[in-house]
């Protein structure tokens, strides 16, 4: 009987130390999975701060698209309001061949025709 009570008392030791080994690890897993839990929390934060962020880069992005857009119309519109090459060609010669320069104003044609006409006297 001694010995079935030592065997039992083995028995009851044995088990409370395993039953204390399941137990720790049992609050080692709970807590590694609130960790892990915390740890998810944190990174979703995270992703949903960045995503709001590039959401926002996004729409100024499109609206500095949209008015860049617009702006390359009206300077597409406006193209044909602007002279060409060959039609400043043109005017280049027509300038040479007037040289407003070398034009005489009213008074100092007046003065030459005095002078002449004192010469010719």
């Amino acid at each position: 009987m001694v010995e079935e009570q030592s065997q039992e008392g083995a028995f009851l030791v044995g088990f409370g130390t395993r039953l204390n080994e399941v137990e720790e690890k049992q609050r080692l897993l709970k807590d590694r999975i609130l960790l892990i839990g915390e740890n998810l929390i944190s990174f979703r934060e995270e992703f949903l701060k960045t995503e709001s962020n590039s959401k926002k880069q996004m729409k100024q992005l499109k609206t500095e698209i949209e008015s860049i857009k617009r702006l390359l119309a009206r300077i597409v519109n406006e193209m044909s309001n602007f002279a060409r090459k060959p039609e400043l060609e043109i005017f280049e010669r027509q300038m040479k061949m007037f040289e407003p320069l070398e034009l005489a104003r009213i008074k100092d044609v007046k003065n030459i025709v005095k002078e002449e006409l004192k010469n010719s006297v």
